[in-house]
């Protein structure tokens, strides 16, 4: 029979004082029981080298037995060089003790080494990671758990928080010129996420092809495919997608566009062309699916206002925190027609109920104290040297280079000298520099009749290198650009 023994009114309970550990005693012997279960559980890796144990009179607890017990079989395992114990830091599993070998005769696999990340990553995609407002964002998330309601911490609305949805309709009014209630907002977990439950709309709509344009992410593309509907691309030159195009087009029902800061060109879509898009949504019943995805960072004068404000009945609108704060926060909105709200609150079911709460309510409190924008307007400076910087090396080290597409966003597309984007990109690798060539963005479907120019450009992320990698990866990415015009 084990040792029991009973917690004294002084002694605070074992889940307060030690982290929770799984072990099975075997035999009638205590502490050989407990000695073998712990021998195995660091033997086999289960307690990995450098795991803290529970404190002796936590375990003991937890386990039934005495204190004695466990203070009696660490100090056996402590001997045998399994564990070490120092005072103040506790009982750990030591540094060499190392997972059990395979059994004799069992196949060993080879492990193949790890794919060499590179020194610097300016692809497309990301924010300064570094700058994220760690010690603002915590501040607000105590303010906000302070205040929320008990209720706050249940399922609550599919539709996402009141105080977000009312925060966000404030902010996006204000900063964005979109026409948005509460009511009609849905949070997601990004523009992934709120892309997937339209594209299920669509179907159960029973609409058939999607219009994106020539340029932009395959993964959205896949994911559309995915759902069971076509995608038809749109040209873009200089002036934004030609949505004039649209009209010629069969069997589409939506439109998928960034029209503030087309991705990865980096024009803005036209004032004729936004007419013409609102125009074929109106006459044919289509929907524009707005992706705003870096809609504050314009550089060179005001950003332009989101295209939802010109219909919005016609259009449904898209922003992340991805951009402004860090993909990590995982938070999305989409502000919809009054029409569309029921059907994808329908779409996102039961599995995908609602984004984390406290996610919710922070970014609430964070975007109503002002912090969010202070953040932005940082963040809007500390990229626009960046590009100014990028802009100059270029002039100075590589004048066969040249930066094209408005000052705005988090990168810039670099022209090339006709032929040479695959090889930049293979010398950039060469040197532990990762970024992207123009034509991994392009797009063109078999049955639409042209193809995409012949474009030579590299897709370059300023904004993404740390302030420590950000010299490093300008010197690097000038090294291996040509030197002049060919």
């Amino acid at each position: 029979m084990r040792d029991s023994r009973t917690n004294s009114a002084a002694d605070p309970p074992s889940s307060a004082i030690g982290a929770d550990l799984h072990l099975e005693l075997r035999g009638t012997k205590l502490r050989t029981g407990l000695t073998d279960a712990l021998r195995e559980a660091v033997r086999t890796g289960r307690l990995a080298p450098g795991a803290r144990l529970p404190p002796s009179r936590s375990l003991a607890a937890d386990l039934g037995v005495s204190r004695n017990t466990v203070v009696e079989a660490y100090a056996e395992l402590v001997a045998e060089g399994w564990l070490t114990a120092q005072q103040g830091s506790g009982t750990r599993v030591a540094p060499r003790a190392e997972p059990h070998s395979a059994p004799t005769g069992a196949p060993r696999t080879r492990t193949r080494p790890a794919r060499t990340r590179p020194r610097y990553a300016m692809q497309p995609g990301s924010p300064d990671l570094a700058r994220f407002p760690r010690a603002q964002w915590l501040a607000a998330a105590r303010r906000a758990l302070t205040a929320a309601p008990n209720d706050a911490l249940g399922y609550g609305d599919p539709r996402g928080r009141p105080e977000l949805r009312t925060a966000l309709a404030d902010y996006l009014a204000r900063a964005r010129g979109v026409y948005a209630e509460p009511e009609r907002i849905v949070v997601c977990s990004g523009f992934h996420h709120g892309l997937a439950l339209m594209a299920r709309v669509l179907r159960v709509r029973k609409a058939r092809a999607v219009a994106v344009e020539a340029y932009g992410l395959d993964l959205y593309r896949d994911l559309l495919t995915d759902a069971g509907l076509r995608t038809q691309p749109l040209y873009v030159d200089e002036h934004g997608a030609r949505t004039d195009d649209l009209a010629r087009l069969r069997g589409v029902g939506a439109v998928l566009m960034t029209p503030a800061h087309q991705y990865p060109t980096g024009v803005a879509l036209c004032p004729e062309r936004r007419t013409a898009a609102v125009a074929w949504a109106r006459d044919t019943g289509g929907l524009i699916l707005e992706d705003d995805y870096d809609g504050e960072f314009r550089y060179d004068r005001q950003p332009v206002g989101a295209l939802q404000g010109l219909d919005p009945r016609r259009v449904v609108y898209f922003g992340s925190a991805s951009k402004s704060l860090a993909p990590g926060v995982r938070l999305g909105w989409m502000v919809l027609p009054d029409e569309l709200v029921p059907e994808v609150v329908e779409a996102k079911g039961y599995g995908d109920y609602m984004s984390s709460t406290l996610e919710q309510l922070t970014l609430a409190e964070f975007i109503t104290s002002g912090a969010y924008d202070r953040h932005v307007r940082s963040m809007r400076q500390r990229y626009r040297r960046r590009r100014d910087q990028l802009v100059a090396a270029l002039a100075e080290r590589a004048p066969g280079v040249r930066a094209v597409g408005m000052a705005a966003g988090l990168q810039v597309v670099l022209e090339l000298p006709a032929g040479t984007e695959n090889s930049v990109v293979q010398a950039a690798a060469r040197e532990g520099l990762a970024v992207s060539g123009l034509r991994e963005f392009g797009h063109e479907a078999q049955d639409s009749g042209w193809q995409l120019p012949e474009r030579d450009a590299l897709v370059v992320n300023y904004a993404a290198p740390s302030d420590s990698a950000w010299k490093g990866a300008l010197d690097t990415l000038c090294s291996v650009l040509p030197q002049e015009l060919s």
